[in-house]
């Protein structure tokens, strides 16, 4: 069932994307050649416990982080450990908030140091696709006005959306309806409406975009190796553009 919120309500995610886009910042300068990978998780556990929120992906059916950690062809859902971010990798962060009763949700991508022209490109255009997505995000317009532009948008940059995962809903549990796919015609899906909440999220790769999951049951990778990059913000829906929250 899809949840229109309240204005009390979208002040409360409001609150709760200010916090997420302070911890996410935090992560996001930490990313640099030589830290391992669990490290920023740990940050990321001591900037929640300051502010007094719960990281929405801990223990989230069996996640065993606070935060995603995905490089190069991981597109989501790396989990932190021992590896070591080098120079030129392309690095994804995945960060959720819960906090006085509802969840948000953001991602962004970095290049470490001196990255690559396919790099660069992707991260830019990935960038750039989330940036057109939320330009369709207004009442009366459809899910799959959202996702045809996302499509259109990463195509016609010589790019490939990741097809198997999707952004949704978001607000007192982490995954809502409806699921917002990155492609897709539109007019189509459930017409947007003032007080819908979404993650909006584009999975874009620089080849092929079908994907495989290895062997831990969570990290997400590309099948032809190709690399991946991956934004999202938390908005919600209004009668004018869109109320970001993360």
């Amino acid at each position: 069932m899809i949840v229109v919120k309240s204005p009390e309500e979208i002040e409360v995610m409001r609150e709760c994307g200010s916090i997420l886009q302070e911890v996410l910042a935090t992560v996001r300068n930490a990313v640099r050649a030589g830290i391992c990978t669990r490290a920023l998780d740990e940050l990321v556990g001591a900037e929640m416990k300051r502010r007094r929120v719960i990281a929405s992906f801990k223990g989230y059916q069996g996640f065993p982080a606070s935060v995603c950690v995905s490089i190069n062809d991981e597109v989501v859902h790396g989990i932190p450990g021992a590896r070591m971010v080098r120079e030129g990798d392309v690095v994804s962060i995945d960060l959720g908030v819960y906090h006085r009763g509802f969840h948000t949700d953001a991602a962004l991508t970095v290049g470490v140091g001196m990255i690559g022209d396919e790099a660069a490109h992707l991260i830019e255009v990935t960038r750039g696709a989330l940036a057109e997505g939320l330009r369709h995000v207004r009442s009366g317009n459809y899910v799959g006005d959202v996702s045809q532009a996302i499509e259109r948008y990463v195509e016609s940059a010589g790019l490939s959306v990741v097809r198997e995962y999707t952004g949704h809903g978001v607000g007192r549990e982490l995954h809502e309806e409806p699921q917002v796919p990155n492609f897709g015609g539109g007019g189509k899906g459930p017409q947007l409406r003032p007080g819908m909440t979404l993650a909006i999220e584009p999975m874009v790769t620089a080849g092929d975009w079908r994907t495989r999951v290895a062997s831990n049951k969570w990290t997400v990778l590309t099948v032809d190796g190709s690399l991946s990059a991956h934004f999202e913000h938390s908005v919600a829906v209004t009668d004018d553009e869109p109320l970001v929250f993360a």
